[in-house]
């Protein structure tokens, strides 16, 4: 190893004995906490997968850096806070890197930022195409049974672009130049299924009618009875994606904006929360829902309005849905489409923990491309968090609800104690890189195995041996039946 520099600095604030720092010669590393992601990848296939979906124009004779190699240092660099190919510049010869894009700690440099660039510059058309399908194929491969019901969210984040990227443009509400990435999620498991890019003032549907067909035919070749419940905001609130839904047999609520029409239709329910808060001064709410039609639609939707007075105020919401029951008990729909909160937390893991509004390259494709790299890492960590996880027992209830059924305070107070027995089991990727993945550690490599050695004295080691046995317990292939 080449020192980049040789020095040493002495602190004085201890008094009995100076601190000194110095570099030491060695191979060392501060992301090992990355090797149980990848084991879990070799697992389960997932950069492989990525990869075979990219078209390679390189004569192979001269390729000295593979996409294989590049995919994964860029796929576990987000993971690791490295968002940027700029970073990579940094890790070519960190030796930690090197073993995870499949190169021994003592071979020679990774791909530089030029070559990345390049690299993500190079993405056709048909990639794109073909990363969509693999993103569905790893959603269906995720479930080990069939499943019954599917609750996909869909939403969109504000990308801040800066310089001349294609098809950015200036957004009046956001006040800058952007992107607009659009995001469908599930529910069920937190992954990324869908994601695309628009341009930085198209609406928000815009095409999505499009996506979502694909995305349902998909699933149903594979599950023909699934159930699929679609859940959006008001920038979803278009004919287009009503009749997709109604033409897909979807069970759907979508956010409405408040018209002249819906409040005129809901001024009663509002003037009795408004009284009954003066009377008690407590939050209170009361729903009223009725079939409505707008000059745009065909036929009638079935509406639920959601009106509320606190102390900051009233607040009148609406939804369009088909959901069963909900002309029975209006509120029920409405609770249930508010549980797409959940979606928006990993929209924002994606865009601010995993840093995926730094599309920086100059071209379109490039900076979708930059998208699925982002997106991937969110799934692997989505896949991560279920086999490590160790949640406390539910608290006990006269009714033996389980802990999905909790609710108010109960609810709170549960996933209270659970962050703090099982900070990973749902942690954002800022827990992971501060209590796993950002560890210093020193390799070693010998005539028989490559050794990375872990400060004992570190808080946090329970953690990095609780993930690695779950890993290495989950790599193993199944035991078979002898019956």
């Amino acid at each position: 190893m080449i020192l980049q520099s040789v020095f040493q600095v002495s602190f004085g604030f201890f008094d009995s004995k100076p601190v000194v720092v110095e570099p030491q010669e060695g191979q060392f590393t501060t992301d090992a906490g990355l090797l149980p992601f990848r084991q879990f990848d070799e697992r389960l296939g997932f950069t492989q997968q990525f990869v075979t979906a990219l078209s390679d124009p390189r004569d192979p004779a001269a390729i000295t850096h593979s996409f294989t190699e590049m995919v994964r240092v860029r796929i576990f660099g987000i993971l690791a806070d490295y968002a940027d190919q700029n970073d990579h510049d940094l890790l070519r010869t960190d030796p930690l890197f090197k073993l995870l894009a499949g190169r021994s700690p003592d071979d020679g440099p990774l791909a530089s930022q030029p070559t990345l660039s390049r690299f993500e510059n190079a993405i056709d058309i048909p990639s794109l195409w073909r990363l969509r399908d693999v993103f569905i194929d790893q959603f269906i491969a995720s479930f080990t049974e069939t499943p019954l019901h599917l609750t996909f969210d869909v939403d969109t984040f504000d990308d801040p672009t800066h310089g001349q990227q294609q098809l950015t443009f200036f957004h009046g509400f956001y006040d800058q130049y952007q992107y607009l990435p659009r995001v469908i999620t599930c529910a069920q498991n937190d992954m990324v299924v869908m994601v695309s890019l628009l341009f930085g003032v198209a609406p928000p549907f815009l095409g999505f009618d499009r996506d979502l067909e694909y995305l349902v035919n998909r699933l149903r070749a594979v599950w023909p009875d699934v159930q699929i419940e679609l859940r959006a905001d008001s920038g979803f609130a278009s004919p287009e994606v009503y009749d997709a839904c109604e033409r897909l047999r979807l069970i759907y609520t979508i956010g409405l904006g408040m018209n002249a029409v819906l409040k005129r239709r809901s001024e009663a329910i509002l003037a009795q929360v408004v009284a009954e808060y003066e009377r008690t001064k407590e939050l209170q709410r009361q729903f009223t829902a009725f079939w409505y039609q707008a000059d745009s639609w065909p036929h009638e939707r079935f509406v639920v309005v959601k009106a509320e007075a606190n102390p900051q105020g009233t607040n009148r919401r609406a939804v369009v849905t088909n959901r069963p029951g909900a002309q029975v008990i209006p509120s029920a729909a409405y609770d249930d489409y508010t549980e797409r909160g959940e979606s928006e937390n990993r929209n924002k893991e994606l865009k601010n923990g995993l840093q995926a509004d730094r599309l920086s390259d100059h071209r379109y494709l490039a900076n979708f491309f930059r998208l699925y790299l982002h997106s991937a890492a969110a799934n692997l960590l989505a896949r991560m968090r279920p086999v490590i996880a160790d949640p406390p027992p539910p608290p006990s209830t006269t009714d033996d609800r389980p802990r999905e059924a909790l609710s108010g305070k109960q609810r709170r107070d549960y996933f209270n104690l659970r962050r703090q027995r099982d900070p990973l089991g749902e942690g954002h990727p800022c827990t992971w890189r501060t209590r796993l993945i950002k560890v210093a550690a020193e390799i070693t490599v010998s005539a028989r195995r490559i050794v990375v050695r872990l400060a004992g004295s570190w808080p946090y080691l329970h953690h990095y041996q609780h993930v690695a046995q779950r890993v290495l317990a989950f790599c193993q292939p199944p035991v078979a039946s002898t019956g």
